[in-house]
């Protein structure tokens, strides 16, 4: 199969086994959208519903008696949050150089551009 070549307005695909192999060798030169990564990756990292898992009990344990039990979970919860907030790019580029869906859903979805170097 050939592939055409991308219009000037685009970026070439590189495929994934291509990506994974080349980027530790400096071949690629890889652009992520700081906007768009959190959403991508609170939803792939399923961070959300881990931290409202954490702070909606910490919250039950503290009212029930339990303050530094409940501080504890919500000060987790929260942080897990803003962990993924702040590094959504780094654990963009580490999940998509192990996961070949995730390398495909962001590059198609403008999360992620990859451009020879």
């Amino acid at each position: 199969m050939t592939r055409e070549p991308a219009p000037p307005d685009t970026a070439e695909f590189i495929p994934f086994e291509e990506f994974r192999n080349g980027l530790p060798h400096g071949r690629f030169r890889v652009i992520v959208n700081p906007a768009l990564a959190v959403p991508f990756v609170a939803f792939h990292t399923r961070a959300t519903p881990i931290a409202l898992a954490l702070i909606g009990p910490g919250i039950a344990a503290a009212l029930l008696g339990h303050a530094w039990v409940g501080a504890t979970m919500v000060a987790v919860g929260v942080l897990l949050r803003r962990a993924v907030k702040t590094q959504a790019p780094r654990i963009l580029l580490h999940l998509s150089t192990r996961v070949a869906s995730i390398y495909e859903q962001a590059a198609e979805h403008g999360v992620m551009e990859v451009r020879r170097a």
